[in-house]
């Protein structure tokens, strides 16, 4: 599926580009051009997100897809004494997850530098404790690549406090199909609607209702889905990762439908339709629950919007870690969402 491989391209190039909460202007202007490429007319938003809006027959009532191109990260909290910088996180993962990682460090001037997270205590020649020591903001802490060892040789870089830190994505596409990378959460699911945007346009596929195409910028923070929703808007459907682990249905291989995450069920019917859409297609999919995750969609419904909300996404191994995918699940999720935009609303 030719559809399937540029959605693999799309999403080597998203993750390379650093994009934590709060840092997501380059990320948001690549999509933005992809977009208006296709002549799709766009709006960017007061917070940062982008709007891209796919014509339909219906434009009184209104269906929005959204996914999110900010990731997890860090700030600069500190620049110690030595020179090296403690870090503050941005997004829920735990320090664990990215010990060892090499990173970036954007200065407020535009300076980047590189460094490598570590635990003080690393060394196990100089270290009792080395291996039990906690994984704590006291304890992580970035090594630069540069050659200081005062906080004021490092000031001089002009690093400081509120400096962006991002994880080096190591991405890698394997013969078989899988995809490792950070940040695939939620870059796969923007790759997947960029290249569902293609078709549509390029082959004219006329579409019931409007979409409007939103890709949110601050969703690992909480509030990244809960604004430029138009009033016309009836159904609000995320596409975000399906989180896998012990007691999750959710695979790499198939789409992942949410029941209920920690906001609650999500809609009942629009469930209903996502699955009976799946199975008219004969699309591998998989119902699932997802207790510790938010969605956009969950913080639309919690900021007071009254749409009928959803969610499905591709199976991602590993969530806020090394994360991993196989491009039967991107392939899965593409085809449910392009049967999606294309079918009736119901009266739920």
């Amino acid at each position: 599926m030719q559809q399937a491989e540029d959605v693999r391209t799309l999403i080597e190039e998203l993750v390379l580009i650093p994009s934590p909460s709060g840092s997501t202007t380059e990320v948001i202007s690549k999509v933005e051009a992809y977009f208006e490429d296709l002549g799709i007319r766009t709006e960017r938003l007061r917070k940062g997100g982008l709007l891209a809006e796919l014509p339909g027959r219906e434009k009184a009532e209104q269906r929005m897809m959204t996914a999110h191109v900010d990731t997890l990260g860090a700030m600069v909290k500190e620049v110690k004494s030595d020179g090296r910088l403690k870090l503050d996180l941005i997004g829920g993962f735990l320090y664990n997850a990215v010990e060892g990682e090499y990173c970036e460090i954007e200065t407020a001037g535009g300076e980047r530098y590189t460094g490598t997270i570590l635990m003080k205590q690393t060394s196990v020649h100089v270290y009792d404790n080395a291996g039990k020591a906690e994984r704590s903001i006291d304890n992580m802490e970035v090594r630069i690549d540069e050659k200081t060892s005062s906080k004021e040789e490092t000031e001089a870089l002009g690093i400081g406090p509120g400096d962006f830190i991002s994880f080096d994505p190591r991405v890698q596409v394997l013969p078989n199909g899988y995809i490792k990378s950070r940040h695939l959460d939620d870059k796969a699911s923007v790759a997947v609607l960029m290249r569902l945007a293609k078709e549509i346009m390029e082959e004219a596929i006329e579409l019931p209702y409007t979409v409007q195409l939103l890709i949110s910028n601050n969703e690992e923070i909480g509030f990244g889905g809960n604004a430029g929703i138009r009033p016309e808007t009836v159904e609000y459907l995320a596409v975000d990762m399906g989180a896998m682990g012990d007691g999750q249905t959710t695979d790499e291989h198939t789409v992942s439908i949410c029941a209920k995450d920690s906001g609650g069920p999500y809609h009942l019917g629009l469930r209903k339709h996502l699955v009976e859409l799946a199975e008219v297609n004969s699309i591998g999919y998989q119902v699932d629950m997802y207790p510790h995750y938010g969605s956009d969609a969950t913080a639309a419904v919690r900021a007071g919007h009254d749409v009928i909300h959803g969610l499905v996404g591709p199976g991602i191994d590993s969530s806020h870690a090394y994360e991993r995918t196989h491009i039967e699940s991107l392939e899965a999720t593409y085809r449910l969402l392009k049967a999606y935009v294309q079918s009736p609303m119901r009266a739920y």
